[in-house]
């Protein structure tokens, strides 16, 4: 049953939070990447955001918490069906997430769609039916906000939103308004665990991103670089 539910959006922090939950005995943590690493996964979030009734117990079993897309997408209904769990905005200044979003996360569209390494992907083996499932997945998942990969004005207006409704419709006793650059203290306070003695982790940022996406989408081997033009 989930514990802590990360409501903040991708590139803010969110897989060093990943590993901090861990480390403090919320483990283990649901995040895009145990997503991307498995079909199964990916046909649950595309038939959900295709109006299929979630089963939430379903998709998360044996898990303590989840950060990150696609389980932050749906925050406010993982907020209601797990009462108890709190709730976790991890924020980041906006025009840093931008940037940091445009190289990575906002990126992965343009893969896709690449007239060259879009198709060339698609034949890769093992990762073809992987990458044909995480396709589906992004577009159903984002059919409402697909214009903020490609307008920074309507990204900035959408991370600011997000952020907002968070904000206004999660009880202040139950929501942490976090940046992970804050370190261990207000989270465990939060949380009510004892503060490591530990650095607070640093993971995922975007000169790894890439190489984290190829090794987790084509196994541990991975097949060589997958950027697109920037």
């Amino acid at each position: 049953m989930l514990q802590v539910i990360g409501a903040g959006l991708g590139r803010t922090g969110t897989s060093s939070l990943k590993i901090a939950l861990e480390h403090l005995g919320f483990a283990p943590c649901y995040h895009m990447f145990e997503v991307l690493g498995d079909i199964e996964r990916m046909r649950q979030w595309t038939a959900v955001a295709q109006g299929a009734a979630p089963d939430w117990e379903a998709i998360f079993h044996g898990y303590r918490a989840c950060v990150d897309f696609p389980a932050a997408a749906y925050w406010r209904e993982l907020a209601d069906h797990y009462p108890e769990a709190k709730v976790i905005l991890t924020l980041r200044d906006p025009d840093a997430w931008y940037e940091s979003a445009r190289k990575t996360i906002f990126r992965l569209p343009r893969v896709l769609r690449h007239p060259v390494l879009g198709p060339a992907l698609r034949t890769v083996l093992p990762a073809q039916a992987r990458l044909t499932a995480f396709t589906r997945m992004l577009s159903a998942v984002n059919q409402d906000r697909r214009d903020i990969v490609f307008d920074r004005a309507s990204a900035l207006k959408y991370y600011e939103r997000h952020n907002a409704e968070v904000r206004a419709s999660v009880p202040p006793e139950r929501l942490l308004i976090y940046r992970v650059g804050q370190g261990w203290e207000p989270l465990c306070d939060f949380l009510g665990v004892p503060v490591p003695g530990t650095p607070f982790p640093r993971a995922n940022d975007s000169s790894r991103f890439w190489s984290n996406f190829r090794r987790t989408l084509w196994g541990r081997h991975g097949t060589g670089p997958i950027r697109p033009p920037a």
